[in-house]
């Protein structure tokens, strides 16, 4: 079972949006059970709180739901559990190795990057611009479904 974590400042916009956008694809692909797949923030300032309305709205516009989701923060351990450790930005790659102490098995990466148009996800917390980090999740998690394919993993 591949095993992949969303991780973005608070985890209540984006790497929810990911997580919960990630299961339903995965599930309309006939691949739910070959995944596990979860969401966390870098830093402690949301914790417990849940998806922020405005992501929540955006995925509900699309037919996904992320009921019970709170956010939790990512912790050392997080790295000798999970497969992939997908951030939404460089700011959350920095902050992921930090604590990690590096990223000797090369698990770390920006979702984006595995697109035809590498950058951060768009912040919806700054832009607010739900819709565009949307597509963005959507680009980014359609690539990775892609990437875990391409490599036999799922």
């Amino acid at each position: 079972m591949i095993k992949i974590l969303f991780v973005c400042h608070g985890n209540i916009c984006r790497s929810p949006m990911a997580e919960f956008y990630m299961k339903d694809l995965v599930e309309r692909s006939g691949r739910a059970d070959a995944c596990s797949i979860a969401s966390a923030a870098t830093s402690a300032e949301e914790i417990g709180n849940p998806v922020y309305p405005p992501a929540r709205r955006e995925l509900a516009r699309h037919g996904i739901g992320c009921a019970g989701k709170t956010a939790r923060r990512l912790e050392a351990a997080d790295y000798l559990h999970w497969d992939y450790l997908v951030g939404m930005d460089e700011a959350n790659l920095r902050n992921m190795r930090r604590l990690f102490g590096g990223d000797p098995e090369g698990k770390c990466l920006r979702l984006l990057d595995l697109t035809d148009d590498p950058r951060d996800v768009a912040d919806p917390w700054y832009t607010g611009d739900f819709d565009q980090t949307y597509r963005d999740v959507e680009k980014g998690c359609r690539a990775l479904l892609a990437r875990l394919k391409a490599r036999g993993e799922i």
